[in-house]
């Protein structure tokens, strides 16, 4: 199947690039990380409709942010909004005009009003009802990671533990997230896209392992996958609590389960990050 993946750099994009190819489809890339005729904030842009108009097939990954650190201090910034409004209303026209299936990706933190990231993703979320495109709802996709500032807070911690020896952490760890590894992600795209015609866009597609882990837990895990190998990693909650904690809003449906199931443990998740970064700092 011809496929264009809109993000195609990012943390979830680069994987899926890879795990398709090898699965045998025509896979073309889309990311301003490429070239910057690819920047899908320019209005109009001649490359983002040529991607669109000859693809069977669209994953929408493409999204300005980036991990806890990084989003903290950008979401409430114009440029933030802006890039976010501009690169949704390019695309969506595209896959509006040319009829094309794709999905959208969402994230759990869309019903949280108060998160401007959150708010964001819910107007993608109406974007796509309106072209009855897909949405899933990501949880805390974790895998090796391109751009390191931006680093989602598994593959932070094990940057810190290569660099520093100290991992500094933003609260005090005791708030449970849902993390998936990004090969079963992949898994859980490819089957969306093959069995598009079973899905609609009011099904709730929350792509997640469905098993909950504490920071302080992650943190855990990652100093002693250190001291396995020889190096002695500290870990050093802050006194703060987590500003986005789990609540009623934000419970997994379990729909897709009905089509699909994540493999990868968290444990061994986090050992096969571990050797790849390892690699990098050797």
């Amino acid at each position: 199947m011809r496929v264009t993946i809109l993000g195609s750099s990012g943390q979830i994009g680069a994987y899926l690039t890879q795990y398709l190819r090898d699965k045998g489809h025509q896979v073309t890339e889309f990311d301003v990380v490429n070239h910057h005729s690819q920047d899908m904030t320019c209005i109009p842009n001649v490359n983002l409709h040529d991607a669109l108009q000859n693809a069977q097939f669209v994953f929408f990954l493409a999204f300005d942010v980036g991990g806890s650190h990084y989003l903290k201090k950008y979401q409430h910034t114009f440029k933030f909004i802006d890039n976010n409004t501009r690169l949704m209303a390019n695309a969506f026209q595209y896959l509006d005009r040319y009829k094309t299936p794709f999905v959208f990706a969402s994230s759990q933190m869309s019903s949280m009003s108060y998160s401007p990231y959150g708010v964001m993703k819910r107007v993608g979320e109406l974007y796509t009802k309106s072209l009855n495109g897909l949405i899933c709802k990501f949880w805390n996709v974790y895998g090796i990671e391109n751009d390191l500032e931006k680093a989602h807070v598994i593959t932070d911690f094990i940057k810190k533990g290569f660099e520093t020896g100290n991992i500094d952490m933003m609260t005090d760890g005791t708030e449970e997230r849902e993390f998936l590894y990004a090969e079963d992600c992949c898994e859980a795209l490819e089957t969306l896209m093959l069995q598009y015609d079973q899905f609609n866009s009011d099904n709730e597609l929350h792509i997640t392992s469905g098993i909950s882990t504490s920071i302080l837990e992650i943190g855990r895990i990652i100093t002693e996958l250190f001291a396995a190998n020889g190096k002695e990693v500290t870990l050093s909650p802050a006194q703060a609590k987590d500003e986005v904690q789990k609540d009623a809003r934000n419970i997994p449906d379990p729909f897709i389960r009905n089509y699909w199931n994540p493999k990868t443990s968290i444990t061994k998740g986090i050992e096969n990050i571990y050797r790849g970064m390892k690699q990098y700092y050797e």
